[in-house]
C-alpha cells in the first residue's frame, strides 16, 4: 500500500476512534434533523423543502469544526512534525487528509438522508445533482477548515474561530433560518456567506429543477473552496512553534476575503438577493389525502369569527362595490394583471400556493400601504376563479389552524407591489390567518358581502 492509501486508511481509523468526532459528525446533524422534523411536521412531504439546509448544517460541522479540530490537535501532538521529515509528498499528506474528510461528510450526509427517507421523505429528484453538489459545498467548507486550521494556534482557538464562521451562516445566512424569514438587511448580508449557496445548490438538487438551476451558487461554491484552499496550503503549519503571527504570506487571506466580497457583489448587481419562494416537491410516493382533506364543517364552526372589523387599522377589506380612489387604482389594476402568472401562486402544493397567496393580502396591511383595503379583494376574487369552493375553505381553514407552517412571501416586486418589507415575519403570518378567516366567512355565509 503507497503512503496517499495508507495515510488515508490511517486518518478515517482514527475519526472513528474519536468520540468527539462522532458527536460533531453525526449526532449534531441528527440533533437538527430531528428539530426540523418536529417543526415543520405539518408539511406534506417530511423535510423535503429543508434538506438542503439540514446536508448544509452536516458539512458545516464536520468542515468547520472537525477538520481544523483533528489537524490542529494533530499538530499539537507533533504528528505533522514527524510527517514532514518521512520520504513522503506533502501534497500526498494533505490530499489523503481532505479526502478523508470528504469521505466522512459523505457518510454523515447518507445518514441524513436515510433518517429522512424513514420518516416518509421521497427520494430527492435530481440524486446525481445532489451528489455533485454535495461536493461543491464539501469543497467549499473543506478550504474553510484549511483556513481555520491555519489561523487556529491551539484547539480552542479552533472552536472560537469555527464559532464565528458557523453561528452567523446559520442565524443570518439562511441555513438553519429560512432568508424568506430574514429582514431585508440581512438577506442582503447573507449574500456574502458561503452557506446561502449551499442551501440553495443542495435544495434545488432535492426538490427544483436540479443543477441547471443552482449555477452560479455552484460557480460561488468553487471559487470560494479553491481561494480558501489555496490560502490554506500556502500558509500551512507543519509543528506547533510555529504562531501564526510570526507566519508570512498573509495576503492569502486577504484573496480569500476578497472572493468573498465579489460573490456578494455579483449577487447584489444580478438581483439574486431575494429568495426563492417556489419548491417543485417531488410526488408522493402514494396516492393519499392531504391533511387538509380532512378538515370538517365542525372544525370551521369551532373558529373565532369574531374579527377585526373590515373597515379597521388591521386585515382590512375593502366590499366589492368600493372601487379605489383615482390615484390608487393603477396600482390595484396592475397587481389583478399580474396575479394570474404569478409563479408563488401558482406553487404545485395547494396550501402553500393559497398561503402566498394570502401574503399579497398581508404584506401592504403589514407596512400598512395605501393598497391595503383593496388588494384582499383581488385575492379573494382570484382565489374564487382558481379553486373549488369546498377546497378552498378547507386549505384557508388548515392555514388558520396552522399559521406558524410553510413559508412567507415578503417581495411582492413581481406583481407591481415595490415596496419592501423587513420586519418580523410573525405578523406576515397573523394577517395571513386573519384573512384566511374573513374568506372563510364570506364563502361559508357567516359574514354577508
Amino acid at each position: 500500500m503507497n503512503a496517499f492509501a495508507a495515510h488515508l486508511a490511517l486518518s478515517l481509523r482514527l475519526h472513528f476512534r474519536n468520540r468527539i468526532a462522532l458527536i460533531y459528525g453525526y449526532l449534531f446533524p441528527l440533533i437538527y434533523l430531528a428539530a426540523f422534523a418536529v417543526l415543520y411536521r405539518h408539511e406534506k412531504i417530511p423535510l423535503l423543502r429543508h434538506m438542503g439546509e439540514l446536508l448544509t448544517v452536516s458539512v458545516l460541522g464536520g468542515a468547520c469544526f472537525g477538520l481544523p479540530t483533528t489537524l490542529v490537535s494533530e499538530r499539537e501532538r507533533g504528528v505533522w512534525r514527524r510527517y514532514r521529515v518521512a520520504p513522503v509528498a506533502t501534497r500526498s499528506l494533505v490530499l489523503s487528509t481532505v479526502l478523508a474528510r470528504f469521505a466522512i461528510l459523505l457518510s454523515a450526509g447518507a445518514l441524513q438522508l436515510a433518517v429522512a427517507f424513514a420518516v416518509g421523505m421521497t427520494a430527492p429528484a435530481n440524486p446525481l445533482g445532489l451528489w455533485i453538489a454535495f461536493s461543491a459545498v464539501s469543497f467549499a467548507f473543506i478550504g474553510l477548515g484549511l483556513v481555520i486550521a491555519t489561523l487556529a494556534d491551539t484547539v480552542v482557538a479552533v472552536q472560537a474561530l469555527g464559532q464565528c464562521i458557523f453561528l452567523p451562516m446559520l442565524v443570518i445566512g439562511g441555513v438553519a433560518v429560512p432568508l424568506a424569514s430574514l429582514p431585508g438587511f440581512a438577506q442582503h448580508i447573507s449574500a456574502f456567506f458561503p452557506g446561502r449557496y449551499a442551501v440553495e445548490a443542495l435544495q434545488a438538487c432535492v426538490s427544483g429543477s436540479g443543477l441547471s438551476g443552482a449555477r452560479f451558487s455552484l460557480a460561488a461554491l468553487l471559487a470560494i473552496g479553491t481561494a480558501a484552499s489555496c490560502a490554506g496550503t500556502k500558509l500551512f503549519r507543519w509543528h506547533a512553534q510555529q504562531r501564526f503571527a510570526d507566519r508570512a504570506g498573509k495576503l492569502w487571506l486577504a484573496a480569500v476575503l476578497a472572493v468573498w466580497i465579489a460573490i456578494g457583489y455579483a449577487a447584489e448587481t444580478r438581483g439574486r438577493i431575494a429568495p426563492s419562494t417556489i419548491t417543485e416537491t417531488a410526488p408522493a410516493p402514494a396516492v393519499v389525502d392531504p391533511p387538509w382533506k380532512k378538515i370538517t364543517s365542525r372544525d370551521i364552526a369551532e373558529f373565532n369569527f369574531n374579527l377585526p372589523s373590515d373597515e379597521g387599522v388591521v386585515a382590512p377589506m375593502a366590499p366589492p362595490d368600493e372601487e379605489p380612489p383615482d390615484e390608487w387604482a393603477r396600482g390595484v389594476a396592475i397587481v389583478r394583471e399580474k396575479l394570474p402568472a404569478w409563479r408563488p401562486g401558482l406553487d404545485t402544493d395547494e396550501v402553500q400556493r393559497v398561503r402566498n397567496l394570502l401574503c399579497v393580502a398581508a404584506v401592504p396591511d403589514a407596512v400598512q400601504h395605501p393598497l391595503e383595503r383593496y388588494l384582499p379583494r383581488v385575492v379573494f376574487d382570484h382565489l374564487i376563479a382558481t379553486h373549488e369552493k369546498t377546497d378552498l375553505i378547507k386549505i384557508l381553514a388548515w392555514i388558520a389552524q396552522h399559521p406558524e407552517d410553510g413559508a412567507v412571501v415578503t417581495d411582492l416586486t413581481a406583481v407591481g407591489f415595490d415596496l419592501p418589507f423587513s420586519g418580523d415575519s410573525y405578523i406576515i403570518r397573523e394577517r395571513e390567518m386573519l384573512y384566511a378567516l374573513k374568506f372563510i366567512a364570506r364563502l361559508t355565509g357567516r359574514k354577508p358581502e
